[in-house]
């Protein structure tokens, strides 16, 4: 198994809970409290730092998702502790973005979930 299918089949299944379950509960996000999203930011940073350390590739192929994804976690937790208060006034937004986020989400963690679990060593880049 290839590193990319081992972080792939942690990353899809997580991608798959968190857009599933915020969608579902995205009502939880308008009461807004600061603390919360440092300590989200905490986990989002140490995941992608995590994932950017094991797995910086930036070739073709399915791999390069989870090098994005986990620059997005890094970049995305870095302003969530630097600046948790930014999103505190958000509250009243529509919940159009959150909603596409969370499409993306799903959508990544189903396309790594397949490669991990499904496709194993059928042409996988390493």
């Amino acid at each position: 198994m290839t590193r990319s299918e081992q972080i792939a089949g942690f990353l899809g299944p997580t991608l798959l809970v968190i857009a599933l379950s915020e969608a579902k509960n995205l009502h939880i996000w308008e009461a807004g409290d600061a603390p919360l999203t440092y300590l989200a930011g905490l986990v989002w940073f140490l995941g992608g730092l995590a994932i950017v350390r094991l797995h910086n590739r930036w070739s073709t192929g399915w791999p390069v998702a989870i090098t994005i994804v986990g620059w997005f976690l890094l970049l995305g937790g870095l302003f969530r502790l630097l600046f948790p208060d930014a999103q505190q006034g958000n509250q009243n937004t529509p919940a159009v973005g959150a909603y596409a986020l969370d499409a993306v989400l799903l959508a990544l963690g189903v396309l790594m979930t397949f490669k991990a679990y499904w496709l194993r060593g059928e042409g996988a880049a390493t």
